[in-house]
């Protein structure tokens, strides 16, 4: 059986990290792009990655350019945009594509375990969201336009 801890992933620091390193904790993995309209849920992200921290959830970025070339950065400017302006402190990844034939195993396997609407696999655009229990299983799939605010009553129902 596949689990998000079966993958691993660069980070935005060059290095390669096995996702077991976060066994036992829920994760939010959400694509992300710094030029995009939703971009300010970085702001959203980063409270629920402070808030809920020291119960085991984590909050990891993927950024990805293969929506209107809204994350046209290296990781070095992506790593600075992130920092300087929403102090993110969350773990943050090199930029991957999520869709096509370049499309990273976890997203292949994050998009298997929870379609979209109506049924499609594909991620439609920045700031997709996936929330995987502490068993690594994907629980639920969320839209770009869901809000980090929104999103917070099923992360403070996980954690009890």
């Amino acid at each position: 059986m596949t689990t998000a801890y079966d993958f691993s992933a660069k980070t935005i620091e060059g290095t390669e990290l096995s996702l077991d390193a976060y066994k036992g904790k829920a994760m939010l993995i959400v694509n992300t792009a710094s030029k995009c309209g939703f971009t300010p849920q970085y702001a959203g992200l980063e409270k629920l990655a402070r808030k809920y921290q020291d119960k085991d959830v984590v909050v990891l970025g993927f950024p990805c350019d293969q929506f209107g070339h809204q994350e046209p950065g290296d990781e070095a400017e992506i790593r600075n945009f992130c920092s300087l302006t929403y102090d993110v402190s969350f773990p943050m990844f090199a930029k991957i594509d999520v869709n096509g034939p370049q499309a990273h195993p976890l997203y292949r396997w994050l998009k298997s375990e929870k379609a979209g609407l109506l049924g499609m696999e594909g991620i439609k655009w920045n700031f997709t969201k996936f929330l995987v229990g502490k068993d690594g299983k994907v629980l639920k799939r969320y839209a770009p336009t869901d809000t980090p605010e929104k999103i917070e009553k099923d992360i403070a129902a996980l954690v009890g």
